[in-house]
């Protein structure tokens, strides 16, 4: 097994790829040490070591760094290979959790993200963005887990698990501060996703990690007012 005392990530406690990369590393049990990077002001640490997008989750291991979630929870998983793995270790089911986890986040994690900073016909479209996806996941769910708590199987949390588990939280924290109570989470629209949801929920990895929803309400609704009076002093100026 790796030396587990030099990894580091460097993240946000409200971003989504954040925490979802700290969730992996949680399930393989590695230790790390979390720095949190301003995101207002940023830290030459993540202009150099992402130069590219300039933006978290960044792993340093091994005199190493890597960025995109994506990209780092396949890394930790292939680099500590013992159990449980979070990728199938089959070719063709490997393809369909890579596929479906690409879905999530450009039909909805982005989506959704682009909802704090928009309104009027834009975010209208948006919202209906996020219910059409939201309405595929709900008949994945349906078809694929068969009485199974999560993606990876019974007992295991696998990648779809991990790169989806963010939704409930941050889909009612965002809905509210954006005032779009339409896609505030409704279990009895998604009953499937509302199981998923519950078992997911109830890990000791994802409870150590879950942000409290009151202060991403918080958060996003700050955000939301700093981008809007951003926008409007640059139109002032046109």
């Amino acid at each position: 097994m790796e030396e587990q005392a030099e990894v580091k990530l460097l993240g946000r406690w409200f971003s989504v790829f954040s925490v979802r990369v700290e969730w992996a590393l949680k399930l393989k049990g590695i230790k790390y040490v979390k720095i949190e990077e301003d995101t207002t002001n940023k830290s030459s640490l993540l202009l150099n070591s992402n130069p590219i997008y300039k933006r978290i989750p960044v792993l340093f291991h091994n005199e190493k760094c890597f960025s995109a979630s994506l990209v780092i929870i396949e890394y930790i998983d292939d680099t500590w290979k013992h159990n449980p793995s979070i990728l199938p270790q089959d070719p063709a089911e490997r393809a369909v959790a890579r596929f479906w986890a690409k879905f999530i986040d450009e039909k909805l994690t982005e989506v959704l993200r682009n909802v704090i900073f928009s309104r009027g016909e834009r975010q209208e479209r948006q919202v209906k963005q996020i219910k059409d996806a939201m309405e595929v996941i709900e008949k994945v769910l349906m078809l694929e887990l068969k009485g199974k708590k999560f993606f990876g199987g019974d007992a295991d949390v696998g990648l779809i698990d991990v790169v989806l588990g963010w939704l409930p939280i941050w889909l009612d924290a965002i809905g509210e501060a954006a005032a779009r109570t339409q896609i505030i989470f409704d279990s009895q629209k998604y009953p499937c996703l509302d199981k998923w949801t519950k078992n997911f929920s109830e890990q000791p990895f994802v409870i150590e990690t879950l942000p409290p929803r009151d202060k991403l309400v918080v958060h996003f609704k700050q955000l939301r007012k700093l981008m809007r009076a951003s926008a409007a002093r640059v139109a002032s100026k046109i």
